[in-house]
């Protein structure tokens, strides 16, 4: 074979379509504007993304958290269901920084697959910049990255990272959690991004399809329902109530059980009445179908509670009328109480 017949590969040859990765930043970069807020200095299609801290805070508190959406992705490959998925990679970490009072300032995500499909790619990011809106924070870069022979056809993995700000003197650790504090919760939208393993093999088992009625809705629907941002709520909650809230817990994995204890000093329990919420149809119907103890379902799922506030008891009408205010389903859990010396715990009542 000469030198001019040999094969000559191009990057398109391989798998990887340079154009289609353009065209997919020129749609995303109209999606990115509409997040746009002050103290965004360069964003979408540079190397490093820019952002100036607020001047009007003295002692600035950086806060940042990174999540995915984990096998919750399963199901959006199995159902086309790509709309919605980015809003929850932004809500699992907001809601994390939330929890110390962070404001978020800015989103970064990586999107990766073997072969990029400008539809999907847009319907995921375009998602990802409904998160970045419904939390007051800017969408101001990310990573899109194609890679042949790592995904299988119509697979992708999302993850992504936020950065919040709080005034040091307004960072909420919960070390100020008493016995005889209220414990307030938030409705959840539904699983949010936690216990899908369980979840699918309960939908296997059950023999569901998506298009099966729950509660009145299509199944998928509810399954899918895009993880709820409490973000514009609790920093409400908190302008106006100060350090009367002194405790914030996002129910993640680990559920009620788990979660709360995060932020209890060793002597401490939140102790929660059972009564105190209504179960949504979703859990009721993944613990009948999959026969799952009372137990697990309390630590596997959020259980209708998707954020936790502990906050001082005589201001807790008020606050809950705040957070009612900004479209906040409130629950009144419980109480804090104390326990022996070396432990920090929840217990359903």
């Amino acid at each position: 074979m000469t030198e001019t017949s040999k094969p000559s590969f191009t990057y398109r040859d391989a798998g990887v379509d340079i154009d289609a990765g353009e065209a997919l930043v020129e749609h995303i970069k109209p999606l990115a504007a509409r997040t746009l807020r002050p103290g965004v200095m360069a964003g979408i299609g540079g190397f490093g993304a820019l952002f100036e801290l607020p001047r009007d805070i003295r002692e600035p508190i950086l806060v940042s958290g990174t999540d995915g959406v984990g096998t919750k992705l399963r199901l959006a490959f199995e159902w086309q269901r790509h709309a919605t998925v980015g809003i929850d990679l932004v809500a699992m970490s907001v809601n994390d920084i939330l929890v110390q009072g962070a404001e978020p300032l800015y989103f970064l995500d990586y999107f990766a697959c073997g072969k990029l499909s400008l539809d999907v790619a847009t319907q995921v990011v375009a998602g990802v910049a409904r998160g970045c809106e419904l939390a007051g924070c800017a969408l101001i870069g990310g990573e899109t990255a194609e890679m042949p022979g790592m995904y299988p056809e119509g697979e992708y993995d999302l993850a992504g990272f936020a950065v919040g700000v709080v005034e040091k003197s307004a960072l909420i650790d919960g070390l100020s959690i008493a016995p005889g504090d209220t414990v307030l919760g938030l409705a959840s939208s539904g699983a949010h991004s936690n216990g899908y393993s369980l979840i699918r093999k309960i939908l296997q088992h059950a023999g569901a399809r998506p298009e099966h009625d729950l509660g009145g809705r299509p199944l998928a629907d509810v399954i899918m329902a895009p993880t709820r941002i409490y973000v514009r709520a609790v920093l409400a909650a908190l302008a106006a109530h100060g350090r009367a809230v002194k405790g914030l817990a996002h129910i993640t994995g680990g559920g009620l059980l788990e979660n709360i204890p995060r932020i209890l000093q060793p002597g401490l329990c939140a102790n929660l009445r059972g009564d105190a919420w209504a179960r949504p149809a979703l859990f009721q119907w993944l613990q009948a179908q999959g026969r799952v103890s009372d137990a697990e379902m309390a630590r596997v799922f959020n259980c209708g509670i998707g954020m936790v506030l502990v906050v001082e008891a005589p201001a807790a009408d008020a606050i809950a009328t705040t957070l009612r205010a900004q479209g906040e389903t409130v629950h009144v859990l419980g109480e804090i109480a104390a326990v022996g010396p070396d432990a920090a715990q929840t217990v359903i009542l």
